[in-house]
Order: structure tokens, then sequence, then C-alpha cells
């Protein structure tokens, strides 16, 4: 399912196969939380922006519309006109994100609504059926995500209930995949990997999940406070036993130069809802850096928001028009800058895709590094 085409250092490029299609590697997944990319662009706009997966949220589908009515819909693909591959969360992350009031035992997680604090229950055979009725191209795992730090007792508690959900997540998924009745039933899953930012911990569960045989397997738990440079850390010791003929998934990661130190480190996939939170706000990533399109001196700036850029905003709208709708509060402000971003992120690792085709990666890291992060 997965061929390694060429290395550069530890960076790899790759090709993802798929039920849903082929995936080039590295890449990056556009995040459409409830089905949806937040600043009114829809699935078919993906398909400008260079989008090759869409990542959709578990927790946030099963409140609403419901998971069984997306299933009588169709499935994920079907109910958002999306057909390539999709990838859905766990739900983990929300559970102990959004949830107020939370109790974990070994069955699961007992929780309240965000929305209306009704009861639920979620645990890994929850999560599965979830995601088989979604019907997406890859499932997540059942995972705790815990805060860092956390102490060092709690965390190896949570690791280890976390591998054991895993199993139970395998299990049920495998049933679900035989029944015929199942909208897609060679949905893959991936585990994901936890520990906190304690070394032997995050080995030893590497160790153990790997041991499982999945689709791919992802770094969970990080970008949530710690600094990047702990973040990197942790990616450096975990990739190394990560199985090198499977994807690996960085999760909720994160700015162009994460993704540039990741892919350096071994990483092939990412998701971050970034690109698109910022832009509502008018932060616009260009490749001479950030940009804040409120300021004052865009009024009159008559160029593209990126000058490099021939994304379908760059092509047609200035600096100053993309301004007065954000002054004007016009939601044409924010559909065209999120746009613009999740172009940005796309083309960027189209743009890695190719650096590592043709030799020059390394070049191109550095360069990045020393340029996208920059303020404007």
């Amino acid at each position: 399912m997965f061929n390694i085409l060429k290395t550069e250092g530890y960076a790899r490029r790759g090709v993802f196969e798929t039920p849903h299609g082929a995936i080039q590697t590295p890449f990056f997944m556009n995040v459409a939380t409830c089905g949806a990319i937040k600043g009114a662009v829809s699935a078919l706009d993906l398909k400008e922006l260079q989008c090759q997966v869409q990542l959709c949220n578990t927790y946030h589908l099963h409140l609403r519309p419901g998971d069984e009515v997306v299933k009588e819909l169709g499935g994920i693909r079907k109910f958002t006109r999306w057909d390539g591959p999709v990838l859905t969360d766990s739900g983990g992350f929300q559970v102990f994100s959004l949830a107020k009031l939370r109790k974990i035992k070994e069955e699961g997680v007992y929780f309240n609504s965000h929305i209306d604090g009704r009861r639920i229950f979620m645990g890994p055979e929850e999560s599965m059926r979830i995601q088989s009725n979604l019907g997406s191209t890859i499932a997540m795992a059942f995972d705790e995500c815990i805060e860092n730090p956390s102490p060092y007792k709690y965390t190896k508690q949570s690791v280890e209930r976390t591998a054991r959900w895993l199993g139970r997540c395998k299990a049920e998924l495998d049933r679900l995949n035989s029944l015929e009745s199942t909208i897609n039933r060679e949905q893959m899953l991936f585990g994901i990997n936890q520990g906190g930012t304690y070394d032997d911990l995050r080995l030893e569960h590497m160790k153990a999940i790997s041991e499982l045989d999945l689709s791919g397997y992802a770094i969970g738990g990080l970008a949530v406070g710690e600094p990047a440079e702990v973040m990197y850390h942790i990616i450096d010791i975990v990739a190394e036993q990560m199985p090198s003929d499977k994807p690996r998934y960085l999760m909720g990661v994160g700015t162009p130069v994460n993704i540039l130190e990741a892919v350096h480190r071994g990483i092939d996939m990412f998701d971050c809802v970034m690109p698109t939170r910022n832009a509502r706000h008018g932060q616009i990533f260009t490749k001479q850096g950030i940009r804040n399109i409120k300021n004052a001196k865009y009024a009159l700036d008559t160029l593209p928001l990126d000058e490099d850029c021939d994304c379908p905003v760059c092509s047609h709208f200035d600096r100053a028009y993309i301004h007065h709708l954000f002054k004007g509060g016009e939601m044409l402000g924010m559909r065209l800058s999120v746009m613009h971003n999740l172009y940005f992120y796309n083309n960027m690792l189209a743009e890695i895709r190719d650096a590592l085709d043709k030799g020059v990666f390394e070049a191109y890291y550095k360069n990045g590094v020393e340029r996208f992060g920059g303020r404007i």
C-alpha cells in the first residue's frame, strides 16, 4: 500500500495506495471538521487548491448530524461531495479538549456533549463503529491525548491503556469490515503513538503498537504547548522506531516551518487547522513570510497576496480588495484568505515532493525554514 520512491537524508518521497485513490507523499490534509472547511470552502473548491485528502472529525459528526445519518446518506464522501481519500480522527482529542466533565475508565470515556450537555460514552468500539458508518478511507484509533506536561506515573498508565484500546480498535474494525452492510469494507486503521514528552514511554509505546502491523502510524499529543525543540526531539526518537514501510503521520502540526522540520525527520502526513483558522483572522502565509492583510498599509496595495503564488485568489484579486473585505466584515474576505492559505500549504508540499524527486530537498528545506516563518 505504501511505496517509497526516493529518500534524501531522512526525508521520504512516496505513493500511498488507498481504496479511494493514490496519495503522493508527503502531503497535507485539509481539515473539514464537520464535513466542511471553515470559511465557506466546499469540497469542489478543494480540487482547485491541490488538496489530496480531506480530514473530518468523528466526534463532531457523531453529535451532528449523527454518523448513522451520514451512513444513510451514503457515507462521508457522498455527503460532502469529496470523491478522494478521507481520514477521520477518532474523536479522542475532542473528548479530552472540549468535554468539560469527563470520566476515563478502562471501557472508555464518559463525557458531556459540548453542544447540549447530554451524557455520552465513547470507547474504542464506539469510535470504530462511528468511523465505519462515516465510511472514511482511514480510521484513527481511539486514544487518550494528555496534556503536556503530565506526571510520569499518569502518562505511563494512560499509554498502557491506549495500547489496550488499540487492540480493541483493531478487533472491532476487522469485524466491521467483514459485514455486508459496511460502506467501506477496506477501511484502514492507523495507530497513534502517545507518551507525552517522556522518551522511554514514547519508545516503548511505539514498539508495542508497531507489532500490530497496521496500515499506518501517527505521532499524537504534540504541538499542545511544549517548545518546538521538544517536539522535534520526540519526532527524532519516535520516527526511528516507526515501521519504515508504513506512512508516518504527525497529528495537528502545524506551521510551514514545523512541516518542513518534520519532513526533514521522515514524516509523510500532516494536518492542521492553522491555515484556515489564521486566514479567517487575516493572517496570510506567503513565500516571503506571514502577512497580516488587515494592516492599513495594504489599503492601496494592488499586488496579489503572494507575488510568487498562482492560486485562484492571487490570480484574480489584490491585497487592497481583500483588506477592504476584512474591514467591511464581508465573508468573502475570509473565504478568499482561506483558499489562498490552503493552496499555500498544499503547494508547499507539492514543492517538497518535487524537490525530493530532483534531489534538492535540503536546499528547499533550508530556504523555507529561513523565509516561511518570518513576519512581513
